[in-house]
């Protein structure tokens, strides 16, 4: 399943046309801001397709109905760049476990590269949901590495959620034919191509120099 957000009226148009626009993402707090505010309102679209049990609960006036939230959550996310979204999905999700992936393109020239996986945490995943996230799904190669790397040491989730703002036509594409046929996929705005270096077009640019400055190669 690919649930795509930007095709129906929401506040979330308003976060997308601000991070896209050049001249508001010099403002590199309100950039943050707008990648935290997708995050919350994309886990409350997820939270629609999440297990509730009902419970009693005490007011000061008598006892109340109420339906908590099932599922056992791992938010997952890749640094540097998903940190923003991560944070806004946590702000819903605010009793979740959570799992940290430190991945980088390493190039063999301007064009071509791997995947490197430096550094992972993260409890076990064996029956928990999983809410992978990174805010441009650009080839596809690092969402399909973090999750083997989690699922591979960390256990198989009962189900798994992959978030991204903006993906590519073709990095979703290479997504879904390289991990699990039952994963809901959660994206934003579905860009049509890449560049030569592997950048979504139109997309947003780089979404961690956006959001924490630029870097050193």
């Amino acid at each position: 399943m690919v649930h795509v957000l930007n095709r129906d009226h929401s506040i979330i148009q308003q976060y997308l046309s601000e991070i896209r626009d050049k001249n508001v993402q010099k403002d590199r707090m309100r950039f943050r801001r707008n990648m935290e505010r997708m995050g919350e309102a994309i886990a409350y679209e997820i939270s629609k397709h999440l297990s509730f049990h009902e419970v009693e609960v005490e007011t000061p006036l008598g006892m109340a109905s109420c339906l908590k939230l099932h599922n056992n959550i791992v938010l997952g996310t890749i640094l540097r760049a998903g940190l923003p979204l991560h944070h806004g999905m946590l702000n819903v999700f605010d009793g979740a476990d959570n799992a940290i992936i430190s991945a980088y393109r390493k190039h063999s020239s301007d064009v071509e590269f791997e995947i490197e996986i430096e550094y992972m945490s993260s409890p076990s995943l064996e029956d928990k949901t999983l809410i992978l996230s990174d805010p441009m799904l650009a080839t596809g190669m690092s969402m399909v590495s973090a999750y083997k790397v989690l699922t591979g040491q960390r256990g198989t989730p009962q189900h798994t959620h992959i978030v991204s703002v903006i993906a590519s036509e073709q990095g979703l594409e290479y997504t879904r034919k390289h991990l699990p046929a039952n994963i809901t996929y959660w994206i934003v705005a579905l860009d049509p191509e890449m560049n030569a270096k592997s950048y979504i077009v139109p997309g947003i640019g780089d979404a961690g120099d956006l959001s924490f400055g630029e870097k050193l190669e």
